[in-house]
């Protein structure tokens, strides 16, 4: 999630454009509702201090810190912010790649979403989030289908600057998270999304 995704986050649609001129529709409307079966696959796996990384609207955020979860959503959207502390979630508007708090501590790390995209790298990716995470701590990461080649664009949403944005099927991340020094611990689906947890690898 970025700022170029605000316009969704407050009820619009969002489709991202793509160099060719293609346009993909994301789900903006299940990002703005609570948490759904599919995402409690997620939520079910984090029971230490989380970070929500592209935080969005705070569903996931939110619902940690009602279950007594230590939670942070960070965000480079000030709109996103301001949603996740209105669903009553801590969320602060922070890059990934920049200074984070609590750096080397946390004990799970979400990439919900589609959010393995962020940067456009996602073996980079993965190497800062496993910078945030204390020892022992784990990743959890959302994908594309199988058979979704991985694959980095540059995207805009309405008319927005071009930023790069990547793409992850679930059948390819084998490949990247070795490539990040990292290992498959879990994995599951549900009504066509699908998630993995990662570790550090032996």
């Amino acid at each position: 999630m970025s700022g170029h995704f605000d316009g969704a986050l407050l009820g619009g649609n969002c489709r991202l454009e793509l160099a060719d001129g293609s346009r993909i529709e994301l789900p903006a409307r299940r990002w703005m509702r609570d948490p759904g079966t599919a995402d409690e696959l997620l939520l079910g796996r984090c029971w230490g201090p989380t970070l929500d990384i592209g935080c969005g609207p705070g569903r996931l955020t939110a619902a940690l810190a009602r279950r007594g979860v230590p939670s942070l959503g960070i965000d480079v959207s000030g709109t996103a912010v301001r949603l996740t502390r209105r669903r009553g979630g801590v969320a602060l508007r922070r890059d990934v790649f920049g200074r984070v708090p609590g750096a080397g501590r946390w004990r799970h790390a979400l990439l919900a979403d589609g959010n393995i995209g962020i940067g456009g790298n996602p073996v980079s990716l993965l190497r800062r989030v496993f910078e945030l995470l204390g020892p022992g701590g784990r990743a959890l990461v959302e994908l594309d289908p199988p058979g979704a080649a991985a694959r980095r664009e540059r995207v805009r949403v309405d008319g927005s600057p071009w930023f790069a944005w990547a793409w992850l099927g679930a059948d390819a991340l084998a490949g990247v998270a070795a490539a990040a020094a990292l290992a498959v611990s879990w994995t599951a689906a549900h009504g066509g999304r699908h998630f993995a947890e990662l570790r550090r690898g032996v």
